[in-house]
């Protein structure tokens, strides 16, 4: 671990993704915590993920507001990765939030707000955010603005740009990406975009917030493409009247000419539609903070002691112990980790660990406690003599045993210049669901879908990474949103 970033005091790690380390640091010239996020070693050399990096910091520095993470400065360590620094959300994310307790429909509707102006202020100076999702919702604690609130306010921030785009630039065909159950469907079938596509992922998240369900469940963004009529906001456990339904469905309506005309007369009309409910509206709780604040998650640490000219560098501080160390984490990997990152933690992998076979080709992230049987060195496929890149990682050694009840992914690189008529067959699972054939970021892919099986839900999916090798991906989990979440994960690279 660095002493220091620049001129920055480094304090400890507080995430990694697929793209990005990012660190808690001081900054002793403000007198300040930072999160300084610096581009992964083995991205360096790749000119459009650099690109990409150096653009999130542009466009992130074009807009004042407070509701969209502030850069404070940008440099280039000594060997040549460039690095952004950037607000400390010290509250975690809003994925953190709903896990763990859940949100009142004031509260929802204050995250509405604030992440509303946050979009409406990208939306003014021609930027489209793109992947708007629980994950790249970052809350940090604000100073006291009343006597109501001593402790500070908590307030709402957009982050995670990598995805962002001007508007001049997503009006044409652009590249398709986003989150598969937030992101909108003229998105997904990469066609121009507009602010109305960032008004859908707020109103997705609006249904998540207030119904304790995402809208959808998208497995690919193939599925996104066409979601069908938006489905009711209201169970019996949570009736909501009708004027809030129409609001958000109208926000999540499949065709953009059917939406509201922008974000903020989205936001005003819900705030009417829950005001006039007994639901709960958007006014603050009695004691001026609609935002809930954790103290446990408030650890920036103590600014450093001033230091004897030629003395040795301060050691960084370790993160104390505390009831639950999802909080900065999350936000942490909300910045560094990109689309696939942010989607993993989205999903619920709150433990998640990032795992890379032995040649640095592959890498798939996953739920802690599936890190007790990990396999790195390679593999051979069948009918082939050559040895490729492989990675095996489960709950256990037998974790693939087609009649035990263990959770794992195996990633294997094969040669291949086209995809497979079929993949593997699971007799032991019930009929397998219809193969779904995609080609997102451009890589062809078919996956199949077993469900009923021993240990919950088996997938099997093949993508063709380059024009003469492909990969097979096989994930076992209990549940289906986290085999998702592990599929959204898989990277390659090299090859």
């Amino acid at each position: 671990m660095p002493s220091r970033l620049g001129r920055y005091v480094v304090r400890r790690r507080i995430g990694s993704g697929g793209f990005a380390t990012v660190w808690l640091a001081y900054d002793e010239q403000l007198d300040s915590p930072v999160a300084i996020k610096v581009l992964a070693d083995n991205w360096t050399e790749d000119h459009h993920v650099r690109r990409r990096f150096l653009e999130e910091g542009r466009y992130l520095r074009k807009v004042e507001s407070p509701h969209v993470v502030s850069v404070y400065d940008a440099g280039e360590l000594e060997d040549g990765r460039p690095y952004l620094v950037m607000s400390y959300a010290d509250q975690g994310t809003l994925a953190d939030r709903l896990e763990v307790a859940g949100l009142t429909p004031g509260q929802a509707m204050e995250v509405v707000r604030q992440i509303g102006a946050g979009l409406t202020a990208l939306h003014r100076r021609g930027i489209l955010h793109r992947d708007v999702k629980p994950a790249n919702v970052l809350f940090r604690t604000v100073d006291p603005t009343s006597d109501r609130d001593p402790e500070g306010a908590v307030r709402a921030m957009l982050g995670d740009l990598g995805l962002g785009k001007a508007l001049d630039v997503s009006s044409r065909l652009t590249m398709i990406a986003g989150t598969p159950s937030f992101v909108a469907p003229e998105q997904a079938r990469g066609e121009g975009l507009d602010a109305r596509a960032d008004q859908y992922s707020l109103a997705a998240l609006t249904h998540l917030m207030l119904a304790g369900r995402a809208p959808y469940a998208h497995a690919t963004l193939a599925a996104a493409a066409a979601p069908g009529p938006p489905p009711p906001l209201s169970t019996p456990e949570r009736p909501f009247p009708e004027a809030v339904e129409s609001v958000v469905g109208r926000g999540l309506a499949p065709d953009r000419e059917d939406r509201w005309p922008d974000v903020a007369a989205y936001v005003q009309a819900l705030a009417v539609a829950l005001d006039a409910t007994s639901v709960g509206g958007p006014s603050p709780a009695p004691s001026g903070i609609a935002l809930p604040r954790d103290p446990e998650l408030t650890q920036p640490g103590a600014a450093p002691s001033p230091r004897p000219a030629g003395s040795p560098l301060p050691q960084p501080v370790p993160p104390p112990r505390r009831r639950r160390a999802v909080g900065v984490l999350l936000a942490a990997l909300a910045l560094a980790g990109g689309a696939a990152g942010g989607y993993a933690i989205e999903r619920g992998l709150t433990r998640a660990v990032t795992l890379t076979d032995d040649s640095g080709s592959l890498s798939v992230t996953v739920p802690g406690d599936w890190e007790r049987a990990v396999a790195s060195h390679g593999w051979r496929p069948p009918n082939d003599s050559g040895d490729f890149p492989a990675l095996s990682v489960g709950t256990g050694r037998g974790w693939a045993a087609t009649d035990g009840t263990g959770e794992g992914v195996f990633l294997g690189i094969l040669p291949g210049t086209e995809l497979p008529s079929r993949v593997p067959q699971h007799p032991e699972c019930a009929s397998p669901q219809a193969p779904v054939e995609d080609a997102a970021d451009g890589d062809p892919s078919l996956t199949v879908v077993y469900t009923s099986c021993p240990g919950g839900v088996t997938v099997e999916r093949v993508v063709q990474v380059a024009a003469n090798r492909l990969l097979w991906v096989q994930v076992r989990s209990a549940e289906r949103a986290t085999a998702n979440a592990v599929l959204d994960t898989v990277d390659t690279s090299g090859l």
